[in-house]
Formats: structure tokens, C-alpha cells, sequence
């Protein structure tokens, strides 16, 4: 058993593996379906992962900070995967979360642009790959097996981040559907948490902030959980 420590200082006690998502469970079906992400020991991870010592705990919805992070860091993948199948070719810089939704530095393949005129078809896009709810798969790969991954993918940048920034040792992807990316986390358990989507702007971005290096396409965007909530953004946009 694992004894578990809750924000008000409460304690449950539970079996060994327990996951941030049972425990939300036990404690009600509503805060189940609403959590999505969990802080372990002041640390937020996936509600998926195990738990198999005594830990404090916080859950996180999307109303959270921690929460509206974890959902916009899924959401940058969601956009990136969907940019992978409308652009075939394209190569991925980075593609964070941000105080306000999420952006990806793309480098789109010769002869291909991305404009305003895009959104539409990239946030349709983005909702029907939600709409399949693709599990989020994390692995930890050693750093020589991520090179081979992404070089055979053709990712140069991502290559040349894993080979110049990145320590020996295991490195972490994440993988839903059928794109891969470098990340730390955390992130959704699935993606059909997220029910609405809006690109907001696209702009110019050198990679790795470098004015020396080559200009990416920088591609912002913001998603909710609910339908309902883009209108509200929209009005107070």
C-alpha cells in the first residue's frame, strides 16, 4: 500500500500503482471526468502513470495552470500531427505550450507555405485526429536509438536537438497516432479531451532564436475542452 497526501493534508491509503486517474476516481466520477494531469510530489505528470511510494498529490484541471499547460502541450502535438499529414515533408522544430495556448516551429518542404488562409483546413484537421481519442504513448529511449528514429524520419532539426542539447542517457518521445516527438511532458492521457480548436496567428521564427540560421514558420494556436469556451475566448480576444 501507498499512502497518499492530499492538498488539505488528508491522507488515503491505496495499492501500490495507483494512478493520479484512480485516484480522482475514488473520490468522485465527476472530478474524474474534469482532471488532467496530476502534480506527484510538486511534480506534474500523467494521470497514467503509476505511483509506488507514499506521495503527496494535487489534481489538475483544465481551469488549473498546471492543468491548461498539460491540455496546450498535447495540443501542440495534435497540431503537429496534423500538420504531418496535410504536409507531407515537413520538418518540426519545437512546439511548447505557452501562457495562452501553444505554438510549433515548422519548416514546411519545398515549395510548400502556410498562411492564414490554411487555418481552417489545419483546425479541422486537428478535430478529426481528436476525434479518433489516440492514446498518448510515452517511452524512454536511449539517446544513439532516438538519433535513428528521427534521422530515419527525416527530422533534421529534431536530430540535431537530441545530438547537441540533449545529456547521454535515455531520452523521452511521446507518440500518439502516427507522430512521434522528443518531449519531457507532461501531457493528456488521450486526445479527445480536447473539443475545440482555433489557430490564431502564424509569424516567422529563426531556429533556435538564431538570426544566423534559417527562418521556420511559427504556427499559434488555442484549444478547450469544452466547445462552449471558444466563443468566450473569441469575445474577450
Amino acid at each position: 500500500m501507498v499512502k497518499i497526501t492530499f492538498p488539505d493534508g488528508s491522507v488515503r491509503e491505496y495499492e501500490q500503482g495507483v494512478t493520479g486517474f484512480q485516484i480522482a476516481e475514488s473520490i468522485s466520477p465527476a472530478l474524474a471526468r474534469d482532471v488532467v494531469s496530476c502534480g506527484v510530489n510538486g511534480v506534474t505528470t500523467e494521470l497514467n502513470r503509476p505511483i509506488n511510494e507514499d506521495a503527496t498529490i494535487a489534481l489538475y484541471k483544465f481551469d488549473d495552470e498546471e492543468g491548461k499547460h498539460t491540455f496546450w502541450h498535447t495540443s501542440a502535438h495534435l497540431l503537429a500531427e496534423a500538420l504531418q499529414e496535410l504536409y507531407p515533408g515537413i520538418q518540426f522544430g519545437f512546439g511548447p505550450a505557452i501562457e495562452n495556448g501553444f505554438f510549433y516551429d515548422v519548416m514546411p518542404a519545398e515549395g510548400q507555405t502556410i498562411s492564414e488562409n490554411d487555418f481552417p483546413k489545419i483546425e479541422k484537421k486537428m478535430l478529426e485526429l481528436a476525434k479518433k481519442n489516440e492514446h498518448v504513448i510515452r517511452r524512454d529511449v536511449s539517446k544513439a536509438d532516438a538519433v535513428k528514429e528521427f534521422t530515419a524520419d527525416g527530422q533534421e532539426y529534431k536530430v540535431e536537438h537530441i545530438v547537441e542539447d540533449l545529456e547521454d542517457g535515455t531520452i523521452s518521445t511521446y507518440t500518439q497516432g502516427h507522430f512521434t516527438d522528443l518531449c519531457r511532458g507532461p501531457h493528456l492521457v488521450s486526445t479527445g479531451a480536447i473539443k475545440a480548436v482555433k489557430i490564431t496567428s502564424v509569424a516567422g521564427a529563426f531556429w533556435r532564436g538564431d538570426a544566423k540560421r534559417e527562418q521556420m514558420t511559427r504556427i499559434y494556436g488555442i484549444t478547450f475542452p469544452k466547445k462552449k469556451m471558444l466563443p468566450r475566448y473569441a469575445r474577450r480576444s
